[in-house]
């Protein structure tokens, strides 16, 4: 085949190695848990009540996320006392915990980020991310001087409009975003400067559609210092099929060299309704393949759960399955608008269903693939540039690194199996407009096991 020539006219992005997440992260939103309880909710395992932290654990979970609002007026949970004690709970079992920070004194989400009261009067944005990153300051070190330190931290939840006060459709001051977030992602950094643990940080868009665009705009404007992607994938609200979604976490991974991941995701198990609060996943939330059952749901979470992997995502996580239906009442009526896409049958006295298992199942993990050039003579500053199909789009180059001996080398997971196509460049500097092809274009598939792939000058 013919040498394939990339114009410098190609925004192209260069990154280093992307490794595999480890562990994958298999998790759930406990978020409602404590509320639940002090609402009379009891959670079954073959007919016996069960802690819920305590049988997440046995199944398989190995992340807790939980959310926090700054100063909710309006209920008595997701406050920070309330977060340490869910926490709290998270670490007795050995769970490491994810926070949402909604910044916020109630629901953050795609279409909406309403300031906290606080702060709403704060117009001037260096102000503002002062008041940001002192307040992320402030309550990483209290979780901290409690041995309550998260392993994870998001800077904000479905943040697709602007920061602190943006609305759906709204224009993003994108300069005044950069500051607000990169004041976050510092406040983590500078938070956990001291601790044993070091959280990574998380950046959380809604829907894998609007995902790209984001970022795309987020890295022109200087927005960085994060280390994973949280993506929402609720197919009710997606234009993207399970592949499609697969698709866009391959391209951001490589693209932003961060680790990607589906931080919050929901099935229906039934159509039916425990209690007269209209349920939010209805029969229009509903994919083809995955009928409205324990075992449609348990269906759907393995199945995205194997795209994500096989993209070379880092985890997915599930958003509340403790969300049942109980005597309490809410905004929305008394009951759960959630009870019919949690993990508990609440026609058989909230015992817990299959899907919860979706860690455990048999999954095909990606395969080692090292791409080795050699023969090779690159000019003083230079790095050769691998492009591949298996990057995803046109305008990713990867940058390759020495191997010790003369050569250079790429390290990705990749799916057994899957048929490349690839081409190694001269790298930067460059002298013409063309990236110059070092070695021939490539064709070749991943094998079984972990798999070397040698490129050589012609082919």
């Amino acid at each position: 085949m013919k040498p394939l020539f990339l114009a410098l006219a190609v925004a192209f992005a260069l990154q280093p190695a992307v490794g595999r997440a480890d562990p994958f992260y298999f998790g759930a939103d406990l978020s409602f848990a404590n509320e639940m309880e002090d609402c009379g909710a009891v959670f079954r395992e073959h007919g016996e009540a069960v802690d819920p932290f305590k049988l997440f654990k046995a199944h398989g979970t190995n992340l807790v996320r939980v959310r926090l609002w700054v100063d909710p007026d309006w209920t008595k949970y997701s406050t920070l006392a309330d977060v340490e004690k869910t926490i709290r709970r998270a670490k007795a079992e050995g769970l490491p915990v994810l926070l949402d920070f909604h910044y916020s004194d109630d629901w953050a989400d795609g279409d909406k980020q309403p300031a906290p009261k606080a702060w709403a009067a704060i117009q001037d944005p260096q102000a503002l991310a002062r008041q940001l990153h002192d307040y992320t300051v402030d309550v990483l070190t209290r979780l901290d001087r409690e041995g309550l330190m998260p392993q994870m931290v998001q800077v904000g939840n479905e943040t697709n409009s602007q920061l602190l006060g943006g609305k759906k459709d709204q224009p993003i001051d994108w300069a005044r975003n950069a500051i607000l977030f990169n004041a976050a992602i510092q406040g983590v950094r500078d938070a956990s400067a001291g601790s044993a643990i070091k959280p990574k940080v998380m950046i959380h868009i809604a829907q894998p559609e609007h995902v790209e665009p984001w970022f795309k705009a987020a890295t022109e404007v200087g927005v960085t210092g994060y280390d994973v992607i949280g993506i929402s994938y609720y197919p009710k609200w997606s234009t993207q099929t399970i592949k499609g979604l697969g698709q866009t976490i391959g391209r951001l991974r490589h693209r932003y060299g961060v680790e990607v991941m589906v931080v919050e995701t929901a099935y229906p198990w039934t159509l039916d309704n425990a209690d007269a609060t209209p349920n939010v996943l209805w029969s229009d939330a509903l994919l083809p393949a995955y009928p409205a059952t324990p075992k449609g749901q348990a269906r759907y979470l393995a199945d995205l759960t194997q795209g994500v992997i096989a993209a070379g995502g880092a985890g997915v996580v599930y958003w509340a399955p403790d969300w049942v239906s109980t005597a309490c009442k809410t905004r929305w009526g008394t009951g759960s608008t959630w009870d019919n896409a949690t993990y508990f049958d609440f026609q058989h006295n909230n015992e817990v269903l299959p899907a919860i298992d979706f860690p455990r199942q048999a999954y095909a993990w990606p395969v080692t693939v090292r791409f080795h050039l050699k023969g090779v003579t690159v000019a003083a500053g230079q790095q050769p540039l691998l492009w591949g199909d298996f990057l995803g789009a046109r305008g990713v180059l990867v940058r390759m690194e020495p191997d010790g001996q003369g050569g250079w080398v790429y390290v990705d997971h990749l799916p057994a199996g899957q048929v490349l196509r690839f081409q190694a460049y001269a790298g930067l500097p460059l002298t013409t407009g063309l990236l110059k092809p070092l070695a021939g274009y490539v064709e070749s598939t991943v094998g079984a096991g972990d798999t070397e792939i040698e490129l050589r000058p012609g082919g």
